[in-house]
């Protein structure tokens, strides 16, 4: 009987307003509030984890982006995709090959020199 009246007592509630109820209510309120505080880091976990695979994301598309990028301007650069856009303007490269100017300046006169020059 001590059994039945134990669960019936646990099932009605009564240790929450017995004469101790006040440590009990306060011992309820703290696992409540820790169960609140690892429901609000759990949350905010998961949120985090979903901005990381994003962002993770985001960097891929982006990088492949970028090599896409580079290798058409690598294209646009090359000498005969020049060439066959300047054809249509009527600019075709030249068949003589370029020479180098050199310009050499003048000597610089020394010091004595100079003194020379004034007598």
């Amino acid at each position: 009987m001590a059994k039945e009246s134990s669960i019936y007592s646990l099932l009605k509630a009564k240790f929450l307003i017995d004469d101790d109820a006040l440590k009990t209510w306060k011992f309820i309120i703290f696992v409540f509030s820790l169960a609140m505080l690892m429901v609000y880091f759990n949350h905010n976990y998961d949120e985090k984890n979903y901005r990381i695979t994003s962002l993770t994301n985001e960097v891929k598309e982006l990088r492949s982006k970028f090599v896409d990028t580079r290798s058409e301007l690598m294209k646009l650069k090359m000498e005969s995709t020049v060439s066959k856009k300047m054809e249509t303007r009527q600019i075709i490269p030249s068949t003589v090959p370029p020479k180098k100017i050199v310009i050499r300046k003048p000597a610089e006169k020394s010091f004595i020199d100079k003194l020379k020059i004034w007598q």
